[in-house]
């Protein structure tokens, strides 16, 4: 009834197209939930969706989609074309992370696996990935049953390997966009493990960043621990450089614009008294735009050289700076587009349960479509998960709230299918409206 109610007060302000539609939110969520447990159980490794692809394949024929398999790796592309009208593309991904689950439920990831870099290690739906593809799911069985409500063209896809910022990519040289149907509008969502379940979030311009990692392989020349003066300490070098790496941000960027170095990772030596040869550092590195991505990757490319100079490293033992092919380039939601949508939420889930909310620092490859394809529009928003009691608890300060990619992470998940389904459906029913 309140939903009800909720969409009658919606359509007082929405288009006079809108007023005929039906309710959006998805009408089978008994079948949406044992969907996603069976997901949620059976994870899957990225560029090893195999059996989630086909299984989702499987449910887009069930609904009259035109299925192509095998798209960028495991990519699916479902189409169904419904007259004349704009093509929306809908995304969700289906990765799983390599975390050893512990949230105690009764479904939870028993699933072990050996990553492609050999490393044998549980895997989990860390990040929410299944809760996307239940709500994919959802949300393309509505439209397939209020065809006769919409005009135009649905290409509803399963991207792989999000977590390794290929999937968007892969898909894309695989003739996405040539193939297929070429969208003019793009949406998705992602799970939020920082909002209430059931709450949505928009982010116009934006929303996140661009993340590169990089190694850095410093060369010394090693020797015994008590004769220092025979070597070049690589490790004493490196120390340097994560110091001096640090006034990229502080002193080069505008403070204007956001900009994140971090070292995660510095290995070096063996034993107390032996200078090594070689030290490594890893690196995450963040920005929003193309120009301060540039800006930070030369300088420290620059910082690494300059520093080894200082101290007398010869020319050829220079430090070794490697990009790593992994990027994810900043998503950027389109203005207009954003605003409209969050306030078509606004209107049909209530204010209380819309807010904007603040770009961040991580990383997601929906934002190659936009890039590929930048005349048309695009948005990916968040829907809240922190079930109601947790997020209840963390107010008070009584309790810590699990993050994505923790192994404790366990969404309201009907909170979030069931909402961001709804979600999904009417942004299409809007764009794609007779």
């Amino acid at each position: 009834m309140l939903r009800s109610l909720l969409f009658s007060a919606a359509l007082l302000c929405a288009p006079a197209a809108l007023a005929q539609q039906a309710d959006p939110a998805p009408q089978d969520m008994t079948g949406l939930m044992e969907l996603y447990r069976h997901l949620h159980a059976h994870p899957e490794l990225s560029l090893h969706e195999t059996e989630t692809a086909a299984l989702l394949a499987g449910e887009a024929r069930k609904a009259g989609f035109t299925v192509t398999e095998q798209v960028g790796g495991t990519g699916v592309v479902a189409v169904l074309e419904n007259g004349p009208g704009p093509t929306l593309l809908i995304r969700a991904d289906m990765d799983g992370l390599p975390v050893t689950e512990e949230t105690g439920l009764a479904y939870a990831s028993t699933v072990r696996a050996t990553t492609d870099e050999g490393i044998e290690a549980g895997v989990m739906h860390a990040c929410g990935h299944d809760t996307h593809m239940a709500a994919w799911v959802g949300t393309m069985r509505r439209l397939a049953e209020l065809k006769d409500q919409w005009s135009g063209t649905l290409v509803m896809i399963l991207q792989p390997a999000e977590e390794r910022g290929m999937g968007a990519r892969m898909m894309i040289e695989d003739g996405l966009f040539t193939r297929f149907p070429k969208p003019t509008h793009a949406i998705a969502f992602h799970d939020n493990a920082g909002m209430p379940a059931g709450t949505i979030g928009v982010t116009p311009g934006y929303a996140l960043a661009n993340v590169d990692s990089v190694d850095i392989v410093v060369h010394g020349i090693g020797g015994h621990g008590a004769y220092p003066q025979t070597t070049r300490d690589p490790i004493v070098l490196a120390a340097r450089i994560v110091t001096s790496l640090q006034t990229l941000v502080s002193r080069e960027v505008d403070p204007q614009q956001p900009a994140v170095v971090t070292v995660g990772s510095f290995h070096a030596g063996s034993k107390h008294n032996i200078i090594s040869d070689t030290a490594t550092l890893q690196l995450t590195v963040r920005s929003y735009t193309d120009e301060v991505r540039q800006q930070l990757l030369d300088g420290i490319a620059r910082i690494a050289r300059g520093e080894a100079i200082a101290a007398g490293i010869p020319d050829d033992r220079m430090p070794e700076v490697t990009i790593k092919d992994e990027y994810t380039p900043s998503t950027y939601n389109t203005p207009d587009f954003s605003k409209h949508l969050e306030a078509m939420f606004a209107g049909h889930f209530g204010e209380a349960r819309v807010i904007e909310t603040p770009p961040v620092m991580g990383g997601e490859d929906f934002g190659r479509f936009y890039r590929a394809e930048p005349t048309m529009e695009s948005l990916i928003f968040w829907v809240g998960g922190v079930p109601q009691d947790q997020w209840d608890a963390a107010q008070r300060g009584e309790a810590d709230l699990s993050s994505l990619h923790s192994s404790k992470w366990a969404p309201d998940a009907e909170a979030v299918v069931g909402t961001a389904s709804e979600a999904l459906t009417l942004a299409a029913l809007d764009i794609l409206r007779k």
